[in-house]
């Protein structure tokens, strides 16, 4: 998961916000006296002359000084004549929001109201709106607590030719005249302003749009000719099969019969899109606790719920993965060498992977840099996508999958998972060869090694001091993410631990275990115990009010939790394999999950897009609880949905059949299969190969 904690410091700062009677902050009173500061704006400068509106004293008035008050002498006879156009400008002003000592920092105004402001004055000028943020300081670090944050926002609007500087020299003279004091830090923030002028569209924005028409345009007409023209399906051309919207919809929602294939792991697909739900849930609340809430403090009870450590130890849903990425890659690979008496083509090998893996990336990041500005708007989007520039500077690091390492601002916040599975990835032929030459031994070795990254995760905690509480975390976490979340031996147990659970599996396929019913419910029992352990143990700890616990405290849980964790998943997958799952067998094994299972590598990299843009568009304020967290949870998963599978069809569906048609027409030289015998392109239900395995080894991002 993202930095789940990427709102700790935010957390700490209002954990004393628990107010007491007869505690109030000083500058309550203050800004009290500011509500109505649109109406105080707005007649203060009603009866204003230019003189009186002094903003180049003592320097030379350059021409956007005198623009602005020639704009601004229009304004103040608009307003005087109770013009429509003015009256809408001061409409459009928030005020010093309601529900300060509950945490609202947040009073939006009316932003389109003031952006679409266009007042013809010449025949060659035009007087706009332009919204910008109005930052008012809280100055002391007691009082920003109890409000809930450092500084207010509240939403302003004025003549678009007016730059921030000068709007803070009428700001000031207000100022001057409600307290009798030009001593104010009250300021307007330039980088917030916004007005209804769209921007040229740059050379990358055409790129990606042209990139991405060019491809729906191809899989269209492979679609309508696949449709229309193609009434044996056994004989459609391969090339069309591989770009039509049709046979990739076929495979996506083809239902697999598990009894069909024994080799088939039917539960992992539960618990891939299980972990996956998991993922977006706890960004979710990420997006809804930076939100322009009117209820911020509802998180110093929130975050002392049981619930919130499903969230704030969300990081378990990614260990999922690692997990199931580690089985599948050694299930398959070892399956393969067998076959082919040891022999493993590393650089094919890799070739699949970059095939499947890194185009997707690519035009994500094409599409988060260069389309989200261009499909929203509103008080919160006023600057470019927020890793834009970090995009802008290494990209590079992302598509080499070393972001995690090479920088600390990763360009796509979750494609640090990526760049962590493909360094494990990369080193997996070392294991496998290990493997299938020197077997038992070498998975006692790598056993070994799983204990020394454990002991090279808890050394890194202990040096560092690091803390899992919200509470004790008061460092900056940009260091803390980039040496314990995002590295790479964090989360080498999870995947390792999957890796050699995959060889035990490899060894003893086909078998049947016999276990006793007390064997079966201790194993259920202890598995349980370390799923819930893991979630909950530190919650009695993260009570405001209990006592710290020690680095070497946390550091034992975070590195024991790292090993429990994936064991924990080993039972359930072998007990649901074995035929000891029960329900949860039949809920992991449902068919439902496959359709899902195949979008999940496209629901993972474009959720965050929706969750941003709908953050983004925000016109007012929102009021969050865990309800209204779950009802937008499932309307941007629905949409995620929605663009995922449409992204898969043009983007993914193509460059996977292309990658499996590469693969059969190798191997058909030798079996004489001719060419319109490669099925679909895709072979998803291929005999010898697990269907999760499949499509693992295509993309391992789980």
């Amino acid at each position: 998961m993202v930095n789940v904690f990427v709102f700790v410091c935010g957390l700490v700062l209002v954990s004393a916000a628990q107010l007491k009677d007869g505690y109030v902050p000083q500058d309550y009173q203050r800004l009290m006296e500011l509500r109505s500061l649109g109406v105080e704006f707005a007649e203060h400068f009603r009866n204003a002359t230019l003189s009186d509106l002094d903003l180049f004293h003592p320097r030379v008035p350059s021409q956007e000084d005198l623009l602005c008050l020639a704009d601004m002498a229009q304004f103040m006879q608009a307003l005087t004549a109770g013009q429509l156009w003015a009256l809408k400008m001061i409409d459009a002003w928030g005020s010093i929001p309601s529900g300060l000592l509950y945490g609202n920092a947040f009073h939006l105004g009316n932003f389109d109201e003031c952006v679409k402001i266009s007042k013809e004055v010449t025949s060659s000028h035009r007087i706009s709106g332009k919204y910008c943020f109005l930052i008012v300081p809280i100055s002391s670090t007691s009082q920003s607590a109890a409000l809930g944050s450092s500084t207010l926002r509240i939403g302003s609007c004025f003549p678009a030719s007016c730059s921030a500087a000068h709007m803070d020299t009428f700001i000031g003279q207000l100022m001057q005249k409600l307290f009798n004091s030009s001593s104010t830090s009250i300021r307007i923030s330039e980088t917030s302003c916004q007005t209804n002028e769209s921007k040229p569209w740059n050379g990358m924005q055409i790129f990606t749009v042209v990139l991405l028409g060019l491809m729906g345009s191809i899989v269209a007409l492979c679609t309508m000719y696949d449709y229309f023209l193609c009434q044996d399906q056994n004989r459609v051309p391969v090339a069309v099969k591989i770009f039509s919207a049709r046979a990739s919809s076929r495979a996506v929602f083809r239902i697999v019969d598990s009894k069909s294939n024994p080799n088939i792991i039917s539960c992992l697909d539960g618990i891939r899109c299980m972990s996956l739900i998991w993922v977006i849930f706890g960004h979710e609340y990420i997006f809804s606790l930076i939100s322009p809430n009117i209820n911020n403090l509802f998180v110093i009870s929130w975050a002392v719920q049981p619930f919130s450590s499903f969230i704030l130890h969300g990081f378990f849903s990614v260990d999922s993965f690692f997990f199931i990425g580690g089985l599948l890659v050694a299930m398959v690979a070892l399956r393969s060498m067998e076959k082919s008496k040891g022999k493993l083509n590393v650089p094919l090998m890799y070739l699949h992977r970059f095939i499947r893996i890194v185009p997707i990336l690519a035009v994500a990041i094409l599409v988060y840099m260069n389309l989200m500005t261009l499909i929203t708007d509103g008080p919160l989007a006023s600057a470019e996508y927020h890793g834009k520039e970090a995009c802008e500077k290494g990209w590079f690091w992302t598509l080499l999958f070393v972001q995690n390492y090479a920088t600390n601002n990763i360009c796509l916040d979750h494609s640090w998972y990526l760049a962590v599975d493909m360094q494990l990835y990369i080193i997996s032929p070392l294991l496998l060869i290990a493997l299938y030459k020197w077997g038992k031994k070498a998975a006692a070795g790598i056993v070994v090694l799983i204990v020394l990254v454990s002991c090279c995760l808890f050394a890194t905690m202990m040096v560092n001091n690091f803390s899992m509480l919200m509470k004790n975390r008061v460092k900056s976490e940009e260091d803390g993410d980039k040496k314990l979340y995002f590295a790479t031996h964090t989360h080498a147990a999870p995947w390792l631990i999957g890796f050699v659970f995959g060889y035990f599996l490899h060894l003893n396929r086909g078998k049947k275990f016999q276990l006793s019913r007390i064997a079966v419910w201790s194993g259920w029992l202890l598995s349980l115990a370390m799923i819930f352990t893991s979630i909950f143990a530190l919650y009695p700890a993260a009570q405001w009010n209990a006592p710290p616990l020690s680095t070497l405290e946390e550091s034992f849980y975070y590195t024991l939790t790292r090993v429990a964790w994936p064991l924990a998943l080993c039972w359930i997958v072998f007990a649901c394999m074995q035929g000891h799952g029960g329900l949860a067998n039949s809920f992991l094994s449902s068919p439902m999950w496959q359709p899902l299972s195949r979008l999940s590598y496209s629901v993972y990299i474009w959720h965050m897009f929706f969750q941003v843009v709908n953050y983004r568009i925000l016109r007012t304020n929102t009021y969050i609880s865990d309800y209204n967290v779950m009802l937008k949870f499932w309307s941007d998963f629905g949409f995620t949905l929605l663009m995922s599978y449409v992204l898969y069809i043009i983007i993914e569906a193509p460059l996977g059949g292309i990658d499996s048609l590469l693969r059969l027409m190798r191997k058909s030289v030798s079996a004489d299969v001719q060419p319109h015998q490669l099925n679909d392109g895709r072979n998803v239900d291929k005999p010898e190969v697990p269907r999760e395995a499949e499509k693992t080894t295509a993309s391992e991002w789980q």
